[in-house]
């Protein structure tokens, strides 16, 4: 055997995209193929090992929601390898198929959509739910003028910024106050960026680099947990994505509609989340690395944007100066010295939550972005450059940035000269994190004890009653204030919710730091006050505990008197120290 014919020698052309070929080539065999079999094998096996390698070493992650140590706690690990097994076989059928340029876009965003809504039966299972459900009903409830007037002081902000709590008060209005249509609302958001992501890839290089992006967003098992959540994470990851995109199409290639859109977008990034003050240093970044185009041109078409979100983004925060001065300085003196004591390790982020086919193809592209002096690469490596340089060290907060790393990925995978190959590890990550994410983390997620709440909520409807009046226990190992679960609650029941906030307090030195500090902040809206009238048989009792068997205190347990209990949900878990144990109670 000859050393240009070696097994290695062979295995490696696909990626050099060599044009050798075999001495001897049999009838009806195509240049390639054997080379391409052997690479499937080796792919198929390295995904496979992977995700026993995870497995195995899974007490490494120490990510605060989604950890493999708990949710594949227990978990028959036999079947959940059987079933990536044939996603590998299903993801090799999908990579033999060129998918045409023309609608690759729509595709992704129907794809991601439906990859998203798989998880839409997961509880509330984040406590900042509360937060943007309370403001965004206050905008049902008394309409944008009421919002917008009372933002900061009767609709409390926390360090929220008004624009998603805003947009889910709108989806409440249109479509009614349903957990659902926030969902579909954000699921929306989610498959837009994809799609987003699909477009910056193809204009700053080409389709295969944004379609590899696009799909790799998909390669993220704690991302695809995401968007059934009503949070603010995803609809900033889309904001933010726009604001990129739009700033690139406006410097690349003027026109009234881009030179316009950028500044818009890059104003609804900065109203979304405090985060993405920071990340929008790269608007300079794509200014600088487009210098090439044409000096002149490009810094007019950078001082119109610039000077557009200056204007925008300086006429939004003069509105509300005050509020935003005393947000700041509370995310200055509390959450940025707290950032380092909330913190998950990179290697759980970025190994575990992310697939490592990810990671690994994202580190190769900068070696490769280097050896070719692309200067466009800088765009898409920005912001993953500072979550490292300002230690950012939580999922949560570098959520904004995984469409980025995923461009990084595909940029890194273009390498790749053989489509098929690229595609197959592609659909392999992707293939890998949808079983992760649907046979590892939903599971564990319905077994919360957040499921009680969503469950209590559609029992609620089922009753003939038209109110809910909620008491709260007095908590006991979590430090967590009770009664932030009742809008929780109410997000998952139409009924009237009426509760009374009366829960003394810790002590303010074990909250002052503390990253569940706002729940003792919290103050019960006016929609939740009970009025002057006394409950009766249209009224349905729910005590909200932190165990079962939580004994009663007298108040309450005389408040009780005369009622049953119908049905009690106390599914509990392990990890978590903050439960809710529901019971609900009627008259007889």
């Amino acid at each position: 055997m000859t050393p240009s014919s070696t097994p290695f020698s062979r295995a490696t052309r696909c990626f050099r995209g060599s044009r050798d070929r075999p001495l001897i080539t049999p009838r009806h065999h195509k240049p390639g193929e054997d080379n391409r079999g052997l690479l499937t094998v080796l792919i198929s096996l390295l995904t496979l090992t992977t995700f026993v390698g995870l497995f195995v070493f899974r007490s490494l992650d120490d990510n605060r929601l989604t950890s493999w140590w708990w949710t594949f706690a227990g978990t028959d690990i036999f079947s959940v390898f059987l079933v990536l097994t044939a996603g590998i076989v299903a993801a090799y059928a999908v990579s033999r198929i060129s998918f045409p340029r023309r609608g690759r876009a729509a595709m992704l965003f129907v794809a991601s959509f439906a990859a998203a809504a798989l998880f839409w039966g997961e509880p509330e299972v984040i406590i900042d739910a509360a937060r943007y459900f309370m403001q965004a009903k206050h905008l049902e409830l008394y309409g944008p003028g009421y919002f917008f007037g009372e933002w900061g002081k009767g609709v409390a902000a926390w360090t929220d910024l008004p624009l998603v709590p805003f947009l889910q008060g709108l989806v409440l209005t249109l479509f009614g106050e349903t957990r659902i249509a926030v969902q579909g609302f954000t699921t929306l958001l989610f498959s837009a960026t994809v799609a987003l992501t699909y477009l910056i890839g193809r204009t700053l290089w080409d389709e295969i680099t944004g379609a590899g992006a696009g799909a790799l967003l998909l390669a993220m098992p704690y991302l695809l947990t995401q968007p059934p959540l009503m949070l603010v994470d995803v609809p900033t990851m889309f904001f933010l994505t726009l604001a990129v995109y739009a700033t690139i199409k406006g410097v690349r290639d003027g026109g009234a509609f881009f030179l316009a859109a950028a500044p818009v977008a890059i104003t609804l990034a900065l109203l979304s989340k405090y985060s993405t003050w920071v990340m929008l240093s790269v608007v300079p970044v794509i200014f600088l690395v487009h210098l090439d185009l044409g000096r002149r041109t490009v810094l007019r078409r950078a001082a119109i944007i610039s000077l557009g979100a200056l204007l925008l983004a300086g006429a939004a925060v003069s509105m509300k100066a005050g509020v935003f001065a005393d947000q700041i300085k509370l995310l200055w003196s509390y959450q940025v010295p707290g950032l380092a004591r909330w913190g998950e390790s990179h290697a759980s982020t970025f190994l575990f939550q992310i697939h490592p086919f990810v990671t690994g193809a994202a580190i190769f592209s900068i070696f490769a972005a280097v050896a070719k002096r692309d200067v466009k690469y800088a765009i898409i490596g920005w912001m993953l450059f500072l979550i490292m340089a300002l230690g950012i060290r939580r999922a949560r907060y570098a959520l904004v940035t995984f469409p980025m790393l995923a461009l990084m990925a595909a940029y890194g995978l273009r390498r790749i000269a053989d489509g098929k190959t690229r595609r197959f590890i592609i659909s392999c990550a992707v293939v890998s994190s949808l079983v992760t994410a649907h046979f590892g983390f939903l599971p564990f997620l319905k077994g919360t004890s957040a499921v009680n709440l969503m469950r209590a909520g559609e029992y609620l409807d089922s009753l003939d009653v038209e109110k809910a009046e909620v008491i709260t226990l007095p908590r006991t190992r979590s430090i967590i204030n009770p009664a932030i679960a009742v809008p929780i609650l109410d997000l998952f029941t139409g009924k009237q919710i009426l509760h009374q906030g009366n829960l003394e307090p810790p002590a303010r030195n074990l909250i002052e730091t503390s990253p569940l500090r706002f729940t003792w902040e919290f103050k019960t809206p006016p929609y939740f006050a009970p009025g002057p009238e006394i409950p009766g048989d249209d009224t349905a009792l729910v005590v909200i505990a932190s165990r079962a068997g939580q004994p009663l205190p007298p108040r309450i347990a005389q408040r009780l008197a005369g009622y049953r209990l119908s049905k009690e949900f106390a599914v509990t878990d392990k990890v978590f120290k903050f439960k809710t144990i529901v019971g609900v109670y009627l008259l007889p």
